[in-house]
């Protein structure tokens, strides 16, 4: 099940890949605060699609955020392009 670390572990991780996106697509990006809304949002995803896979607490709980987030980024520029 989530757990509130869980959670607030996809915030973090979200908002940080979402800046990071923000950097490194650049002219691409929907600036700081949307990159990170979408890199939350996407966090929070995969958290729920990948849980399955590497589990949600941990490491398992970083690399679903990361994945979700990275995954979210790239279908929304490309939906925006």
């Amino acid at each position: 099940m989530f757990g509130i670390f869980s959670f607030i572990g996809w915030l973090i991780i979200g908002a940080i890949i979402g800046w990071i996106a923000g950097k490194v697509w650049v002219g691409h990006g929907f600036g700081l605060l949307g990159n990170m809304l979408v890199g939350i949002v996407g966090s929070m995803v995969g958290g729920v699609i990948f849980g399955g896979f590497f589990g949600t607490s941990g490491i398992g709980g970083w690399i679903t955020s990361i994945l979700g987030a990275i995954v979210l980024l790239i279908i929304v520029g490309l939906i925006k392009k």
